[in-house]
């Protein structure tokens, strides 16, 4: 049988159609190198783990006024990182009192203990979404013998009306036919304890056929962390503590009543008391002392 002639032109076009549809086709995902550093930041487009050289911490030591809030999270992170059983973590409350600090000091803790035992996995709210994309890619290094434990982390976390990521979140933390892998565990601070505007149940509660199902929907969602960890607001002598502990770890030359005076008109400038407050006075402090800090 006769073979018909092809037209070269046809082959052409037909080449460069493939060639096109392969640069449009997303990369396969790297393999996330979880020895490369202590921490890593996620981005999913294109799917990877970013290494952090140097996180920005400040030594679990110098953390004053959440002694009780210390011990729960760093005795829960080092059991983690020991290869023992251990809980999700919401960390919640007031603004400025040290939740994202405790979570990268009792990580940084967790590994002097246990040297390279976690990885802290920095994930932003709005890639949220695509959680179960890192979880994927975490669960198959497991399977392919990696070691190393993960500690995911968001910072500042809540949802707004019409905001669905909720529910990703939700089958995430104990849910689904997967469910979490036992090398993971996932931490998150947040202002809100039930990580939702009131409005936003509220409006769930009103405009349901089963209001009450419909809030327990909502407030399910903190009920998935095994750990909830408050935060409340700073009195003056918790304040005092902070100050005259960053003080003392730098050995800040001045009297602690100048100290004092100093830190209270500082707070009043500012508006109110915190640990964020606490650490830009000791910052400010240490400047015109000539002090040099962890933080400069």
């Amino acid at each position: 049988m006769d073979t018909p002639n092809t037209d070269p032109r046809l082959i052409d076009t037909l080449l460069r159609i493939a060639s096109a549809l392969e640069r449009l086709a997303p990369p396969p995902p790297a393999r996330p190198n979880l020895g490369a550093a202590d921490a890593f930041v996620w981005h999913p487009s294109p799917a990877r783990l970013d290494p952090v050289p140097q996180v920005s911490r400040v030594g679990i030591a110098l953390l004053q006024g959440v002694e009780r809030q210390k011990m729960i999270l760093l005795e829960n992170t080092v059991r983690f990182a020991r290869g023992l059983p251990a809980n999700n973590a919401m960390l919640w409350g007031a603004r400025g009192m040290g939740k994202s600090s405790l979570v990268k000091a009792a990580h940084a803790e967790a590994n002097a203990q246990h040297p390279g035992s976690l990885a802290l996995i920095e994930i932003h709210r709005e890639d949220i979404a695509t959680l179960p994309d890192l979880l994927r890619a975490l669960r198959a290094e497991a399977g392919r013998g990696e070691t190393r434990r993960c500690l995911i982390f968001c910072d500042d976390l809540s949802f707004e009306k019409e905001d669905a990521d909720y529910k990703a979140l939700k089958s995430v933390l104990d849910g689904g036919i997967e469910g979490r892998p036992a090398n993971v565990l996932f931490y998150a601070t947040s202002n809100r304890r039930h990580l939702m505007p009131r409005d936003m149940i509220e409006n769930e509660r009103s405009t349901a056929i089963n209001p009450s199902e419909a809030t327990e929907e909502k407030v399910s969602l903190s009920d998935r962390f095994g750990l909830w960890i408050g935060f409340h607001n700073c009195d003056q002598d918790t304040f005092f503590a902070m100050i005259d502990g960053y003080a003392q770890a730098f050995a800040l030359p001045i009297t602690p009543e100048a100290l004092r005076a100093a830190a209270v008109e500082w707070s009043v400038t500012r508006g109110g008391r915190s640990g964020r407050v606490a650490w830009q006075f000791v910052q400010d402090m240490a400047g015109r002392l000539g002090v040099a800090t962890a933080g400069s």
